[in-house]
């Protein structure tokens, strides 16, 4: 996940290695690679395209939808799992802080192939459209993690190394300057700090800045309890405790709910390349270069 990795390591190459591996690629493995091996097409290996499908729910519903989905993850999350993992990465003592992140895992993986199995370009061109238009409406909701998960399934690389229009691209680009990790992620901050709860936060940044705190002061000085330090991950527990007693006023749309499937319906990252690589392969540019040169 190439986005979330750039949000997550920020130059700090040893600490993402920790969270990269222990909190962001939850994804099932087995699974994802008897989809990568497997000799059938790509259509029959128990993926559910729905080709078209999403068009038939309006943007705003979808985004209600999956803000509702976030919000019951959300909610169960109990403070001392977040404060655990980012001293631990244990998942047994974090279960449901475990059980959010691979459903914001599961939900980019199936936005990146619901778009990719599309065989035409404009179909895959329209269903990125549709995304950006969630992606508005999550924004509306104070829907942070829907809102990366989504950024970080248009942004990845089999997805973003396919032509598209000019708008679309110059569109997508607008959306990621709100996660841009310069200056500590100061857009993001800025605009978490403005919210009207109900807010949904990216819990990846609230654990990268509590790992921050947690490997760069000890947790005595000179045999004292260092409350510099205690006072720091209060800081930032306070504010996820703040947004998880604000609940949002979503009724529950079945046939969309259905739809999302839990979002287990997703290819493997391997089968993902595959598709992209079949739709521009690595050299079709050099190939049209060295027949203009012929000519």
């Amino acid at each position: 996940m190439e986005l979330v990795f750039r949000l997550v390591c920020n130059g700090e190459l040893s600490l993402a290695r920790v969270l990269r591996k222990n909190i962001l690629d939850k994804v099932d493995q087995k699974k994802l690679l008897r989809c990568a091996n497997s000799d059938q097409p790509l259509a029959a290996r128990g993926v559910a395209a729905r080709p078209g499908t999403l068009h038939d729910f309006h943007s705003h519903e979808i985004a209600e939808q999956l803000t509702l989905l976030d919000a019951e993850l959300f909610y169960k999350i109990e403070i001392p799992e977040v404060l655990l993992w980012a001293k631990e990465q244990n998942e047994e003592k974090s279960p449901n802080l475990t059980q959010f992140t691979e459903h914001f895992n599961n939900m980019s993986y199936w936005v990146r192939s619901i778009i990719m199995l599309q065989e035409k370009a404009q179909d895959r061109e329209r269903l990125l459209l549709k995304f950006i238009k969630i992606m508005k409406h999550l924004r509306k909701l104070n829907n942070f993690n829907s809102y990366l998960a989504i950024l970080s399934a248009l942004d990845s690389a089999p997805i973003r190394r396919l032509e598209w229009q000019k708008q679309t691209s110059e569109g997508l680009a607008e959306y990621c300057t709100l996660i841009d990790s310069s200056s500590s992620f100061r857009a993001y901050r800025a605009a978490l700090s403005e919210v009207e709860p109900p807010c949904i936060p990216y819990l990846g940044l609230i654990l990268q800045d509590l790992t921050f705190v947690h490997l760069g002061n000890p947790d005595y000085i000179d045999g004292k309890v260092n409350f510099s330090k205690r006072w720091q991950q209060f800081n930032i527990l306070d504010s996820m405790r703040c947004f998880q007693q604000a609940h949002y006023d979503i009724r529950r749309n079945d046939d969309i709910i259905n739809f999302f499937n839990d979002f287990s319906d997703h290819l493997a990252e391997e089968a993902l390349w595959e598709l992209s690589l079949k739709i521009k392969p690595r050299n079709i540019t050099r190939r049209k270069t060295d027949r203009e040169e012929k000519t």
